[in-house]
């Protein structure tokens, strides 16, 4: 089955807080994961990914803490998701020809390409000012979300 695992899930609700504090400073771990009701050693472990797709910043001192390193119209949830969870083929032929045999051959590698087009496009379709957006609009953990 294919699967966003909570890397994936948990990482982009981190995202999301960052940039609903866009241009407001530096997040702390902590708060994040009290926001969004998450260990704060899971979120230490999403970020070096983050940071290394040059996705967030990490500020050092007594003012410090993680920002965005785009605006949020700037990173989509494609960026976020590839960046936690590797590529998005849903089989590995189809990034890698050369790890099987009958990649010249098979007749299931296009359909697997065509799948992973998909998933990409629609990935791309969202940005972090969506999905902010969304959060403002709508109902999260059951309760309404104050502006």
């Amino acid at each position: 089955m294919i699967r966003i695992s909570t890397k994936g899930k948990y990482g982009t609700r981190l995202m999301v807080q960052l940039a609903m504090n866009y241009g407001k400073g530096p997040m702390l771990l902590k708060d994040i994961a009290k926001k969004e009701n998450l260990s704060v050693r899971y979120l230490e472990h999403l970020i070096p990914p983050l940071k290394s797709a040059r996705l967030i910043h990490s500020l050092r001192g007594a003012h410090g803490g993680y920002t965005l390193a785009k605006a949020p119209a700037e990173i989509t949830l494609k960026d976020i998701i590839r960046a936690l969870e590797g590529p998005l083929s849903p089989s590995e032929c189809v990034e890698s020809p050369e790890v099987c045999d009958r990649s010249g051959f098979c007749i299931t590698r296009d359909i697997w390409a065509e799948l992973e087009k998909t998933i990409s496009a629609t990935l791309a379709m969202y940005t972090l000012a969506d999905l902010v957006q969304k959060y403002l609009s709508n109902t999260y953990h059951g309760e309404a979300r104050s502006q």
